[in-house]
C-alpha cells in the first residue's frame, strides 16, 4: 500500500492540473505540491513533473492544432524564442537570489489578477495587427515570458495567455494555441535534462502523464465550448494559488 500512496495521490491531482493547464495554464501549481506531497526528492519531483506536464500539453496542443488554432509560422518562433528565454533565463537564476523574484510577482500577480478582474474581456474583440507586427510582438512577449520561466516559472501559460490577447491582440484560441505550442517545447527541453541526469520516476511519470492527457483532454473540450467565460475564473484561481504559495515562500512556510 505504502508503495502505491505516490500514484493515490499524485495522479488525481495530475487530471486536475491537466484540466487546468489546458484551459488557462499554471497546472503546475497543483502537481508539484502533489508530487511533493507523494515524498519524492526535490528534483525528481521537477524531473517526473515535467513528463507528466509534456505528456498532457502534447496532447492539448494536438487539439488546438486539429481545430485549426495554431498558426505554425507564427507559433514556431514563438517556441524559439520561449527556449532561448528560459535558458537565458536559467542562467540569470543563478546570479540573483530568488527572493528578489518572489518580492517582484508579490506586486505583479495582483496587478495581473486586477486586469483581468476589471480590463477588457478576454475574447473581447480587438483589431488585429499586420502579420509582421503580430509575430514580433508575439516572439518579444515568448521571450520575456520564456526568461521569466528560466528564472522561476510557475504560472508561465497564464501570463503567456495574457500577453497574446492584451499586447498582440491574439483571439483567445489563438492565443491558447501559440502557448501550448512554447511551453511544450520548455517543457521538452527541460524534460530531457532531467532524463539525462536520472531524475525522472518513469513508471510514476507515465501514469501521472495518461492521467494529465485525460485532464487536458477535458480542458480543451471546456476551453473550446464556454471560451472566456471558463479561462477567467481559471486564470483567477491560478493566480491566487500562486499568490499564497509566493507569501508562503517568502514567510518561510513553504
Amino acid at each position: 500500500m505504502e508503495s502505491l500512496l505516490p500514484f493515490i495521490i499524485a495522479c488525481p491531482l495530475a487530471f486536475l492540473a491537466g484540466v487546468v493547464d489546458a484551459i488557462g495554464g499554471g497546472g503546475g501549481l497543483i502537481t508539484l505540491p502533489g508530487f511533493i506531497m507523494a515524498g519524492l526528492p526535490m528534483h525528481l519531483v521537477l524531473g517526473t513533473n515535467k513528463m507528466s506536464s509534456s505528456m498532457g500539453t502534447a496532447l492539448a496542443t494536438f487539439r488546438f492544432w486539429r481545430q485549426g488554432l495554431i498558426q505554425w509560422r507564427r507559433a514556431l518562433p514563438c517556441a524559439a524564442c520561449g527556449l532561448a528565454g528560459s535558458v537565458a533565463g536559467a542562467h540569470v537564476a543563478l546570479l540573483i537570489d530568488d527572493g528578489v523574484f518572489r518580492a517582484i510577482m508579490v506586486v505583479v500577480i495582483p496587478l495581473t489578477a486586477l486586469y483581468l478582474m476589471r480590463g477588457r474581456s478576454l475574447d473581447a474583440e480587438r483589431d488585429p495587427f499586420g502579420d509582421r507586427r503580430t509575430l514580433a510582438l508575439c516572439a518579444a512577449i515568448s521571450l520575456g515570458i520564456g526568461l521569466y520561466d528560466g528564472v522561476y516559472g510557475p504560472g508561465t501559460g497564464t501570463f503567456l495567455m495574457i500577453g497574446f490577447t492584451t499586447f498582440a491582440h491574439l483571439t483567445l484560441g489563438q492565443a491558447a494555441g501559440t502557448t501550448k505550442v512554447v511551453n511544450l517545447t520548455t517543457n521538452f527541453s527541460a524534460l530531457m535534462v532531467f532524463l539525462m541526469n536520472g531524475q525522472v520516476w518513469l513508471l510514476l511519470g507515465v501514469c501521472c502523464g495518461l492521467c494529465n492527457m485525460a485532464g487536458n483532454y477535458l480542458g480543451v473540450s471546456l476551453f473550446t465550448s464556454k471560451g472566456a467565460a471558463v479561462t477567467k475564473p481559471i486564470m483567477l484561481t491560478v493566480l491566487a494559488i500562486f499568490m499564497v504559495k509566493t507569501l508562503g515562500e517568502m514567510a518561510g512556510v513553504f
